[in-house]
């Protein structure tokens, strides 16, 4: 192949890639986005209303997904609220349903041997908050008894329960 026919096809195969990108990349069927409020009503529901969690995942499974913008940086996905308020019971639920558990979220389930090896590795994330603002140390207080070490190592690095208030 001479050097001016491969440059050819190159410019051929960015221009495609340029003009129709999804059609390229297969996501041409891709759905629309959940409406905002049906992503609040979820993530809403997921600080305390497991029934309701559970029958919005059954109509909508992707919610498990999604997060709700607060504003001012402030997303939150419903891992991310049962985490932050200590719902074990919604936390569990919707790993198993698929969720992405954050070390926030780990942290509250007392996960010490998954928390520690990260952040031992990676210091600096010590001060990385969750949703609101909140802290691992208001996580590890959430997680009652089964978050007791990790509750005493975050005192031991001088955390707050809320670094910052986000909204």
């Amino acid at each position: 192949m001479k050097r001016t026919d491969f440059i050819k096809g190159f410019g051929l195969a960015t221009t495609a890639l340029i003009v129709a990108p999804n059609t390229i990349l297969g996501q041409d069927d891709k759905p629309k986005a959940y409406q905002k409020d049906i992503v609040q009503q979820f993530v809403g529901a997921a600080h305390s209303n497991l029934d309701k969690v559970k029958e919005l995942l059954e109509d909508l499974p992707n919610l498990i997904y999604s997060s709700h913008d607060w504003g001012g940086g402030d997303f939150e996905t419903a891992i991310g609220a049962g985490g932050h308020v200590g719902h074990k019971a919604m936390v569990n639920y919707l790993i198993d349903k698929g969720a992405r558990p954050t070390l926030h979220v780990m942290t509250m389930l007392g996960k010490t041997e998954l928390v520690k090896p990260i952040l031992e590795t990676y210091p600096q994330l010590v001060n990385s908050l969750g949703p609101h603002g909140f802290t691992f140390l208001h996580h590890a207080k959430r997680g009652g008894k089964d978050a007791k070490e990790l509750l005493a190592y975050f005192e031991s690095k001088g955390q707050t329960e809320r670094k910052v208030k986000i909204y």
